[in-house]
């Protein structure tokens, strides 16, 4: 989608998806505040619904949005999933630096490991296929084939424990948000590095 009204349209479609109403002025703060990436348009339009009672407005996305640059926590999750640690840890800090709210950045980690887990014990197939199987568009289920090469099961339970572990942080339940972030970052890298590539 390269129209700004494609986008727009898009999120305003996820709203209602969702079961929610949002303004116009809402729709726009978002696309603004988020830019082109549809896979963080729909992550954010489900953060604002899970968290926000009743018509989501433009102060609302103000409140979680202001101030975001062209940081990604899809980017943080690709890292990690990855195995590269070191990127994936530059790429959260920076994140956070730019106002990206942390439970993004933990809805983000949990949407990759759960990409490679349902594609793990998925049957194969065309991308196709797949993507009618697990309910992801076919340019995603290439993304986390080559993500997932050499993950195994219990790499996939120890990287979805990290990130139970990240969200209960994230979410009040520690006094760091920002290091359980970073404790869930290492922990799925390293999962990612026991597929045995270095």
């Amino acid at each position: 989608m390269t129209k700004p009204a494609d986008r727009l349209a898009f999120v305003r479609g996820e709203f209602r998806g969702l079961g929610r109403s949002a303004t116009p002025e809402a729709c726009q703060a978002l696309v603004d505040a988020i830019g082109s990436d549809l896979r963080e348009l729909a992550s954010a339009v489900s953060q604002l619904v899970a968290d926000v009672e009743g018509t989501i407005d433009e102060a609302v996305v103000g409140r979680y949005y202001t101030g975001r640059a062209e940081a990604s926590s899809f980017t943080v999750a690709d890292r990690a999933v990855e195995g590269r640690a070191a990127e994936a840890l530059e790429a959260l800090r920076w994140s956070l630096a730019t106002g990206v709210a942390p439970v993004l950045i933990t809805s983000a980690l949990a949407q990759g490991v759960r990409g490679i887990g349902k594609l793990m014990s998925a049957r194969g197939g065309r991308p196709a296929d797949l993507a009618r199987e697990l309910g992801m568009p076919p340019w995603k289920i290439d993304r986390v084939r080559q993500q997932m090469r050499g993950w195994t099961p219990d790499a996939v339970s120890v990287a979805m424990r990290a990130v139970a572990e990240a969200d209960a942080g994230v979410k009040g339940g520690g006094d760091d948000p920002e290091y359980a972030l970073e404790r869930a970052v290492v922990t799925i890298a390293r999962a990612a590095r026991s597929r045995g590539r270095a």
